[in-house]
C-alpha cells in the first residue's frame, strides 16, 4: 500500500480544505457587518449562553484563543459597545463578558445572510439524515480534541 495514499491523511485534508473554504465563503458577511470571523464567534457564543453572557475564562475555554487572547477580543467589543464586563459576586478574581443589545442587533445583522451562506455552501449540500450523522460525529471528535469548548454552558440532552 502507498503510505501516501492513507485514509487518514485524506480525512485531515478534507477537514482542512472544507474549513478553509468554508471560512472564504462566509467571512465576506462579517467583512460587510464589520465584525472580524473570531468577533462573530465570541458574540455567538456569548448569545447562545446562559444569560447571554459567559465567564472571561469560560469563553476563552470555549474559543480557540488564550485567556489574554480573549481578554483582547473583549476589550475592543466592549469598545464597540458590543460586549460588557460584569465583575462575578462570588469571586473577585474572575468576570463575565455579556452580550449587549447592540452586540445582540449585530449579530440578528449578520445572522440572516451568514445562515443563507451556511446553507448555500454547508449544510443545504447534505440530507437531512447526513447533517444529523455528520452532527454527532463531529460532537464525537470535539468532546476528546476540544473537551472544553462547552465550559460554562450546561450539557444539552441529546436529540431525539
Amino acid at each position: 500500500m502507498d503510505p501516501f495514499d492513507d485514509p487518514r491523511l485524506t480525512a485531515m485534508g478534507l477537514l482542512a480544505e472544507v474549513f478553509t473554504g468554508l471560512t472564504g465563503k462566509t467571512n465576506p458577511t462579517f467583512a460587510e457587518a464589520g465584525i472580524s470571523e473570531v468577533d462573530f464567534e465570541t458574540l455567538i457564543r456569548l448569545a447562545r449562553s446562559p444569560e447571554q453572557r459567559l465567564r472571561m475564562s469560560d469563553l476563552a475555554a470555549q474559543t480557540s484563543l488564550s485567556t489574554s487572547g480573549i481578554t483582547r477580543v473583549v476589550d475592543r467589543l466592549e469598545r464597540e459597545g458590543l460586549v460588557a464586563r460584569h465583575p462575578c459576586a462570588s469571586d473577585r478574581r474572575a468576570s463575565y463578558a455579556a452580550l449587549t443589545e447592540a452586540g445582540a442587533a449585530r449579530l440578528e445583522q449578520v445572522l440572516p445572510q451568514h445562515l443563507k451562506d451556511i446553507e448555500t455552501w454547508f449544510t443545504g449540500l447534505l440530507s437531512p439524515d447526513q447533517l444529523d450523522r455528520f452532527l454527532e460525529a463531529l460532537r464525537v471528535i470535539r468532546d476528546v480534541v476540544r473537551p472544553c469548548a462547552t465550559a460554562g454552558v450546561p450539557r444539552r440532552a441529546p436529540a431525539s
